[in-house]
């Protein structure tokens, strides 16, 4: 028989009183997948890993992990998880933390092994509380993975780490990944989900927008970026109305627009009689279909107004 999947979402509900944070959110994750979760503040991300880690239980609908109950302990001994806010041991040493944690599981991960993929080796000595708050998120993912589970949930895993660090965590989660392990994450760091992700779920306001890969997800928004060469002055203003300007001409007569209708404007740049040269089309980013798809580009462009 094939495996379950390693998650299944099935048109989950969660409210806190009046407020509902997650509205008939469904989503299926097999093993050896990497999804990566977006979507603005309060969108219901860390309250969709609170429910698979079974912290909190659906209002409706069904959760389940590797086919069984989130809330039960042999269940949750497959799982690892980082949330936002940890608390490690201010007096505890590093090598310390990590063979409390490991003492927990049946077949842990040994200490300088897990030490080492994080590269945490020459901070084993060290007392949690003498590390910087980048150095404690990296301890505290690591631990997300000592047990040697079959899915781990990572909520904002990289805030607080410089792009080094960000990096060699990103090819140790990517190797967990390789092995065949099942990855969620949420980030604010777009570059991260493009980096670490196969697919994207785009949530807002507790229901589901999107959910693809991260170039159906790009394609489910019309932007695209436009860029060409020409004079400041020579691109009439009716022609960048509809257009989000990312770079105007005044930077060394170089444009860069984000614009509904790709075709349309080079169509109107031409008939305008433009003398441009160099031009460029491509697909909108992550972040830039994100920010559509949430309204949140426009409620940029209205703040700024």
């Amino acid at each position: 028989m094939s495996a379950p999947p390693a998650v299944e979402v099935d048109r989950a509900r969660r409210t806190f009183g009046d407020v509902v944070a997650l509205d008939e959110v469904s989503l299926t994750v097999h093993p050896g997948e990497a999804v990566g979760v977006l979507g603005p503040n309060g969108a219901g991300k860390s309250t969709l890993l609170s429910l698979l880690a079974g912290l909190r239980r659906p209002s409706s609908g069904t959760v389940r992990l590797a086919g069984g109950d989130p809330r039960e302990p042999h269940v949750r001994a497959r799982l690892g998880v980082t949330p936002q806010a940890t608390g490690l041991p201010q007096t505890l040493k590093v090598a310390e933390v990590v063979d409390f944690v490991a003492g927990h599981h049946r077949d842990p991960v040994p200490r300088e092994e897990l030490l080492e993929r994080f590269d945490l080796g020459d901070l084993r000595g060290r007392q949690c509380g003498g590390l910087s708050g980048g150095q404690q998120r990296r301890l505290a993912v690591a631990l997300a993975f000592a047990g040697r589970p079959d899915v781990v949930l990572l909520d904002e895993p990289t805030t607080g780490l410089d792009v080094p660090a960000r990096h060699a965590l990103w090819g140790a989660v990517r190797g967990f990944v390789a092995e065949g392990g099942t990855l969620l994450l949420t980030s604010h760091y777009l570059e991260e989900v493009e980096a670490l992700a196969q697919r994207v779920l785009v949530v807002d306001r507790g229901r589901v927008l999107a959910e693809g890969t991260v170039a159906e997800v790009r394609g489910r928004t019309a932007l695209r970026r436009v860029r060409f060469s020409a004079p400041a002055d020579a691109v009439p203003q009716q022609l960048t109305a509809g257009a989000e300007v990312v770079a105007g001409g005044e930077r060394e007569g170089r444009w860069e627009l984000l614009v509904p209708d790709a075709d349309a404007f080079v169509r109107a740049l031409v008939t305008a009689g433009v003398g441009f040269s160099g031009l460029e089309v491509a697909a909108a980013s992550l972040e830039e279909a994100f920010l559509a798809l949430t309204g949140e580009g426009a409620a940029r462009g209205e703040a700024a107004a």
